[in-house]
């Protein structure tokens, strides 16, 4: 009986044990992005300045079709209907 229990300590010591102490290590390191910024910080000040700055991630002769979506309070949406289609 001594010996079942002298090798269920060390399963526990070589298994157990160290699988728990390293997810607690995990747990206890702060997060880099503990909590999402106001809403507010994301919303650009004019949709019109939003769709200027969407269209100028491609070339006049790519974006000028496009279709653009802008985030608004209850999410993104579509501001500006497109007429290019691009697949990959």
């Amino acid at each position: 009986m001594a010996n079942r229990n002298l090798i269920a300590l060390a399963f526990l010591v070589q298994v157990v044990l160290p699988g728990t102490t390293s997810q607690a290590r995990a747990q206890a390191k702060k997060a880099p992005y503990p909590a999402m910024a106001p809403l507010n910080q994301y919303l650009m000040p004019d949709e019109k300045s939003e769709i200027a700055l969407a269209r100028s991630a491609a070339p006049a002769s790519i974006s000028d079709g496009c279709e653009v979506m802008v985030l608004g309070r209850t999410g993104y949406r579509t501001a500006v209907k497109g007429t290019k289609w691009v697949s990959a």
